[in-house]
């Protein structure tokens, strides 16, 4: 894989299978299998966006002020602006991580200094300087208790940054807590993830009001559409979609689970607090692995180039029952 290369290239897939998008099971993307239901008819589209309405719907649905919010064009936007705003000469990044981080950072001329969080957590950092955190990670997806790690950065007065995007999956508790008591703190919530909708670029960042207001000063006034504000205003009220979509992900991860556990291919199915596994293959790389499963037209998201890990690593994403039958049903004409 390209250093910087990620999953959820459906339709690249599909060509190469000589199939079409719609028979393609993308096991690749990290994103929610079901989607809100939301009508589009009543967008004003001829209008420059005031984007009051939306700011307070994520201030009330994340407890916070309206003012501690800044909105991006989705979390990999956000990524690249805080980057770039931040003056940081070190970034230290806890990895394996969502590798736009890293990209920005060598963008910008950061040192970077990775920390491997499967063997050194205790790992010290280096005062002032920029931490970045993906929680629950990636691709393992493992929730953790910041409290202790809160401490150390805390006392060494780093500018944190932590990566939520995951957490509505396993209902974690949010390091928002912190943003009263500690103003070198930026939290990023990405809504792609939870709500299905890599078409609509949402994500946010929240940080103290002193903190957004110095961002803003370095951001364009308008970078979210009206269809984009409309669609997470709807969602976020849709309570039925929550609970219904905690209730399918739930059945279908289990489901997933047992799949995993099952094959004689994984060498490790690795504990998971998100919508997708990290496995270890028993004994073909990731790359083979992809290539016996073109012809059940199933991707997979072959991790090799997540730092730390080899090319026997691949991520499984949690889909509808119906999808997994058919992966399962795969991986039995393998093994």
């Amino acid at each position: 894989m390209n250093l910087f290369e990620h999953g959820g290239d459906v339709n690249a897939f599909a060509t190469h299978c000589g199939c079409t998008p719609e028979e393609v099971i993308d096991l690749s993307s990290n994103i929610n299998f079901i989607t809100p239901i939301v009508d589009f008819s009543t967008v004003t589209l001829n209008s420059y966006q005031n984007y009051e309405a939306l700011t307070q719907t994520l201030a009330d649905y994340y407890d916070v002020n309206a003012d501690e919010i800044e909105l991006f064009n989705g979390g990999s936007s956000a990524i690249f602006s805080l980057i770039r705003f931040f003056d940081h000469s070190i970034c230290t990044i806890y990895s394996p991580a969502y590798a736009e981080y890293k990209k920005a950072a060598i963008l910008h001329g950061k040192k970077i200094i990775l920390i491997n969080r499967f063997s050194d957590m205790d790992a010290e950092v280096e005062e002032n300087s920029l931490v970045i955190f993906v929680n629950p990670s990636t691709p393992d997806g493992h929730y953790y208790d910041v409290d202790a790690l809160m401490k150390q950065w805390i006392a060494k007065s780093c500018t944190v940054l932590i990566d939520e995007s995951f957490l509505e999956f396993c209902g974690g508790e949010s390091a928002t807590r912190y943003l009263p008591t500690y103003d070198k703190l930026y939290v990023l919530k990405s809504q792609t993830k939870f709500y299905g909708c890599a078409g609509v670029r949402v994500g946010i960042v929240l940080s103290s009001v002193e903190n957004i207001r110095a961002l803003k000063e370095k951001e364009p006034l308008w970078k979210i559409s009206a269809l984009d504000s409309h669609f997470l205003i709807t969602a976020l009220a849709d309570e039925s979609f929550r609970a219904q979509s905690h209730a399918l992900n739930s059945e279908a991860k289990t489901y997933l689970k047992t799949i995993l556990d099952n094959s004689p291919l994984f060498e490790e199915v690795f504990s998971s607090d998100a919508n997708f596994f990290l496995v270890r293959l028993a004994s073909m790389s990731a790359k083979e692995f992809q290539e016996k499963l073109l012809p059940h037209r199933i991707m997979v998201r072959d991790c090799s180039n997540f730092d730390f890990l080899d090319n026997r690593y691949v991520r499984i994403a949690v889909k509808s029952v119906p999808e997994l039958k058919r992966f399962e049903e795969a991986l039995c004409s393998l093994a």
